[in-house]
Parts: structure tokens; C-alpha cells; sequence
């Protein structure tokens, strides 16, 4: 989706309402004037993930992909389909000498994230990575203090911020259209083994490496490179969550377990966690990758009615007229009980099936605002302007995530850790003047 149609897809949002709800796309306030800008960016570790984006970024007239930098060969080769006249690097840290580059992507493992940041911040580089930012929340507090300190540009890969079903579903929920939220349940199901194909023999220049092959290419699967479905789902779920309820929830207790893929990975093949806000609210995460049916979705609870952003759909409680079978069943047991029990028909369905809903944008959507967060992270860096909260936001992703990813380990109800609150009035985390 374009970022034209996107704006005219949010219907009857206002200004007002658009950046209470969403100030960041103050992105593409001056997106008019920016034209005639180019912007040379950098890529590291255009494996399939950073494929997917440079599929968006080489479309944006506004940039150039001058750089591509991976320490395995097959990533640069595929990448280089998209961006031929690239340069390529097998040390990202040469990448980062190049003075015309201005800025960098970094799609790499979970655990390489940090150093890779942290080094192109300080290089002067503008930064977009990948979620979660971190491999563990010390590390995530360093650099979003870095970005910070050295003023450069930072986001990370939420694309559900920039996702116009989940815009315009936050309006709604914000404007109190559902009532009082009093919990969120967010799932990500899937049925296969997560792995990728090992070449069965290795790539030029990995011919030593053969052996650590496998953990390189799988390396979510390995609990030295990666913290598994918290870590690789979760981030994108419990933003949400977070986002619908204006809140950090306060404690969180969870459980993992290798319940099916019994194949020598180190990471839970299911998972679940609970957080609960300060008022008792929940939101639930769970994730199982042995059963798809479900799917994904983050259902937002509220006592007039219920929203599915993944589905673009939400729903009113109350259905008028009722449904024909509810009042036949109720007729039946009138007659044969001469009164309806008291909590109502003791054995007719509930009222889900019955409910169609209606779509948020009008019709079923389309993307899933990745192209969006792209093109305001590019316009972000032509200006020079840090959209307001999308850091913030993006930081706070990580932190839930590892957060209840050490829940889990710990089998331990957890406080969340004061020390890694930062400055945030949204949230309330902000700190008050000595």
C-alpha cells in the first residue's frame, strides 16, 4: 500500500485523533518536500528477512542501496538480485567506514544486534533494526540510550505501528467506542519445525565452518543466539497490547516447553505467558508451533465490545435484533421450565458464530504496514527529525519479550525492573524532576 492510499484508507481519523493516537507518521509531514532527496543506506545481513525489505526500499525513488555486508556468501548473492550495483563486505564494521552512508539496517540474529548498533550509532549512522532490538534488556536500555546520546535516528521493525487496520482499530478503542478494556489475548500459531534447509555441502569460504553450519543458518533455534518464539513473535503482539491498554502491565508469569519438536533444538516449541497491569487487567501471550488453526491474532477485550486488528474486524456485545435460534431456544425452555433460568438459556451457544462483525477500514486488509515503516524511516532520516515515541515504543516491545521470556526461565512471578524504565509519559514511566 501506498502511503497516498494509506491516509486516505484512514476514513474519518482527524488530525487530532491521528496524532494522539499515532505521532509518529509526523514522518510524512514533509514527505512533499523531500523529493529531490536521496539517501544512501547501507544493509546488514540481507538474509531472508532483509531481502523482504529491500524488496520495499529498492521501489523508494528516495534511495539508494549503495552497501550490503553478510559474513555468508549465498545471503549476498540473493541479495544482490535486488540491488546489483551494491557493494558487498564480509565486515559490516567496513560498511560503516563509508562516509556517504547515512544510514543502516540491521537484519541480523537477535544476539549480533546489539554490537552492530551500538558500533553504527557511534559511526554517525541512523538506524533501523530489527526486533527484538536486544538479546537481553541491559542491552536494549545501552542502545536506546545511545541513540539518545548521539541524536541519531532509531527505529525498529513494528510494522504494526504503521499498519492502517491497527491505526484506525486504536482510534476507535481510545475513543472508548468498546468500553473499559479489561484484557487482551494475543496468540501466534503455526505447524511446522521452524527450521531452514543446511546446504549439504558448504558455501566457498565456510568449507572450516561446516560443522557450526547448522546453528548459523537455525540459529533461532539455539538459545545462545536466540530466545525463540518471545523473541522472534512476541515483540509485534504484546506492542498491542500495550498500545491499546496506554500502559506497561506491572508483573508477568509464564511457561515454555518442547512439547513436539523433539529434534535437538534448545528453544520452546510452545509458550504462554500472562501480564497483569496495575488496575488487574491481562494480556495473554501464547505460542504453539505444532497447530496453525487459530493463526494469529491479538483479540482486545472490552465490556461493549471486542476488536481483532489482525482480522481488520471488531465486534459490538450486544447483537439487534438477537438471533432468530436464541429466541426459539428461549421460547422452547419457557414452555417446558415456564421461566428462563436466571443466567439466561442454560445450554444455547454463545453468541461468537453469530456475530459477523464489521471491518474496520471497510473492506479486508491488505499488507501489513512493512512498506509504510520503510518509507517513514527514510523520510525520518532526510530530515534529520526523530518521529515522537516510535524509539520508545520499539524499546518497550523488546523489553516485554525478554522480560517474560526470563519469567519463563525463572518460573518465577517477575516485577517489571525499574531500572529499565526510561523516560516515557504514555506509559507513565516517566521520570520526575529532583
Amino acid at each position: 500500500m501506498d502511503r497516498r492510499n494509506f491516509l486516505k484508507g484512514l476514513g474519518t481519523l482527524g488530525v487530532g485523533a491521528l496524532a494522539a493516537t499515532s505521532p509518529w507518521l509526523s514522518a510524512f509531514s514533509e514527505v512533499e518536500h523531500t523529493n529531490d532527496e536521496r539517501v544512501r543506506i547501507g544493509m546488514i545481513g540481507p538474509g531472508s528477512r532483509g531481502q523482504f525489505l529491500l524488496s520495499f526500499l529498492s521501489q523508494n525513488p528516495k534511495v539508494n542501496i549503495v552497501a550490503l555486508a553478510d559474513v555468508y556468501q549465498p545471503s549476498l548473492d540473493a541479495a544482490l538480485k535486488i540491488v546489483p550495483k551494491a557493494k558487498t563486505y564480509k565486515d559490516y564494521r567496513k560498511l560503516l567506514e563509508d562516509k556517504s552512508i547515512a544510514a543502516v539496517i540491521i537484519s541480523t540474529p537477535l544476539h549480533t544486534h546489539y554490537q552492530i548498533a551500538i558500533d553504527a550509532m557511534e559511526a554517525g549512522k541512523h538506524v533501523y533494526c530489527e526486533k527484538t532490538i536486544g538479546y537481553t534488556m541491559e542491552q536494549c536500555y545501552q542502545m536506546y540510550q545511545k541513540h539518545l546520546e548521539t541524536g541519531c535516528i532509531f527505529f525498529s521493525g513494528q510494522q504494526r505501528l504503521f499498519d492502517p487496520r491497527y491505526i484506525k482499530a486504536m482510534e476507535l478503542v481510545h475513543s472508548g467506542m468498546f468500553g473499559k478494556i479489561t484484557a487482551v489475548h494475543a496468540f501466534w500459531n503455526r505447524n511446522g519445525d521452524w527450521r531452514r534447509e543446511v546446504p549439504k555441502s558448504a558455501p566457498s569460504g565456510w568449507e572450516s565452518h561446516a560443522p557450526t553450519l547448522e546453528k548459523f543458518i537455525n540459529w533461532r533455534l539455539y538459545k545462545e543466539s536466540s530466545k525463540g518464539l518471545m523473541t522472534e513473535l512476541a515483540c509485534h503482539q504484546l506492542q498491542v497490547g500495550t498500545w491499546a491498554m496506554r500502559q506497561l502491565p506491572e508483573k508477568v508469569m509464564g511457561h515454555g516447553a518442547i512439547t513436539y519438536w523433539k529434534d535437538g533444538r534448545e528453544v520452546y516449541d510452545n509458550i504462554n505467558c500472562i501480564y497483569v497491569f496495575p488496575n488487574g487487567e491481562k494480556m495473554t501471550y501464547g505460542s504453539d508451533i505444532a497447530n496453525k488453526f487459530y493463526g494469529l491474532e491479538e483479540q482486545i477485550l472490552g465490556n461493549l465490545g471486542t476488536v481483532e486488528p489482525e482480522r481488520g474486524k471488531y465486534y459490538f456485545e450486544d447483537i439487534d435484533p438477537a438471533p432468530a435460534f436464541l429466541q426459539m431456544i428461549n421460547d422452547w425452555e419457557n414452555t417446558v421450565f415456564g421461566s428462563i433460568p436466571f443466567a439466561g438459556t442454560s445450554w444455547a451457544p454463545e453468541t461468537a458464530n453469530e456475530n459477523h462483525g464489521e471491518y474496520i477500514l471497510g473492506k479486508r486488509p491488505e499488507g501489513d504496514g512493512t512498506s509504510l515503516l520503510t518509507e517513514a524511516f527514510v523520510e525520518a532520516v532526510i530530515t534529520k527529525k526523530q518521529p515522537e515515541r516510535i524509539a520508545e515504543e520499539g524499546y518497550y516491545a523488546s523489553l516485554l519479550c525478554l522480560w517474560g521470556h526470563e519469567a519463563i526461565e525463572r518460573g518465577e512471578i517477575l516485577s517489571f525492573p525499574d531500572e529499565y524504565k526510561i523516560d516515557y509519559d504514555v506509559y507513565k514511566t516517566k521520570k520526575q524532576e529532583a
